[in-house]
């Protein structure tokens, strides 16, 4: 990417600019035959917004060829039930926004109707309302069911407004090209990628997670045609310190969450939490005065502990929600060990 050198993705992290960058890659999750699965042409060229038309024969072969096995009805029912627990189990873990990219807009709204399907409550006809909405423009060729997505320039402006908005409930975004350039709401921490994209494209989209928000720990990009390698391939273009620290793999977050999970199992050890765990409600309560005073008497108990807890509580929103077993569902039901809100 021809941007400035002297300010790099990994400098702009340090200096609180900018927060990481995580990938997941969910194409293995989604259960096709492998010869359902779409292949990306290593030649394919990346297709932008005014050239999904175009005359090129070859191109709009290739394109099209991809936009069908991408778009099969069995295919975008399996990521829209992907997309809805993956992300309702995202926001378990840390409240902000999502954004799915597809590579088309006739996948944009067959994905829209898959997910609505599954959460009728996501959807609303009203722009005011409604958790779930597509941002596209439109043609005179469109059909009839698009029309209820697009949107003229201050109504899609009005939804910018909306997403960027923490409080909204407005939550998750379908686009094929609008909003990956030049749109900043910081609590989207979720991107999920289900169209080929390469090189300053590809950055430029997957900068919309990047944005330093509360305390939101990384942004995460879920990927859904194995772009792992056009990743790396785009982040040749930054520095040797980008391509280490840009598009972390999400395992890391997860051998994070196990490693301070385990700090602060040893910092109880010798602690009987058993009711915590498996009590009544009202036992449940008296187990914490007890768990604070046992950290408090620990030499440096205090800070040791709430450091531990909070790296913990970053590495949780980072990690889930792939399956790590009991660990990680029980510490998202906060109910695995006595983890008090307040030591004081």
């Amino acid at each position: 990417m021809h941007v400035c050198a002297t300010r790099d993705i990994q400098r702009a992290v340090e200096d609180g600019s900018t927060i990481r960058i995580y990938y997941e890659g969910r194409l293995a999750k989604i259960e096709l035959k492998e010869e359902e699965k779409p292949k990306i042409d290593p030649e394919f060229e990346e297709v932008t917004e005014g050239e999904e038309e175009a005359t090129k024969e070859k191109l709009k072969t290739k394109w099209a060829q991809l936009e069908a096995m991408v778009g099969t009805e069995k295919r975008i029912g399996l990521v829209a039930q992907d997309i809805v627990n993956h992300f309702e189990n995202r926001l378990v873990a840390m409240d902000g926004k999502g954004m799915i990219v597809c590579m088309s807009r006739r996948i944009c709204v067959d994905l829209y109707n898959a997910i609505a399907r599954l959460r009728p409550a996501w959807h609303s006809d009203d722009d005011d309302r409604g958790f779930l909405k597509v941002v596209m423009t439109g043609s005179a060729s469109d059909k009839p069911e698009w029309e209820a997505h697009i949107r003229n320039k201050p109504r899609r402006a009005a939804l910018a407004e909306r997403s960027k908005n923490p409080e909204d409930p407005f939550k998750l975004v379908i686009v094929r090209d609008m909003w990956l350039t030049g749109f900043d709401a910081p609590s989207l921490h979720t991107m999920y990628v289900d169209k080929p994209m390469r090189g300053h494209g590809l950055m430029q989209a997957i900068a919309r997670v990047n944005r330093v928000f509360k305390d939101k720990p990384g942004g995460l990009i879920v990927d859904y045609l194995g772009l792992a390698a056009e990743l790396k391939k785009a982040l040749a273009d930054y520095t040797e310190g980008d391509r280490e620290e840009t598009g972390i793999d999400q395992e890391e977050a997860v051998a994070v969450l196990l490693e301070k999970y385990e700090i602060i199992k040893a910092m109880f050890h010798g602690f009987d939490y058993s009711k915590f765990i498996m009590a009544a409600p009202q036992e449940r309560l008296a187990v914490i005065p007890a768990a604070q005073e046992f950290i408090l008497g620990q030499e440096d108990g205090k800070n040791r502990y709430m450091k531990a807890v909070s790296a913990l509580s970053n590495a949780f929103a980072l990690s889930v929600p792939p399956d790590r077993g009991p660990l990680i569902r029980g510490y998202a039901r906060k109910s695995d060990s006595p983890i008090p809100e307040q030591i004081a």
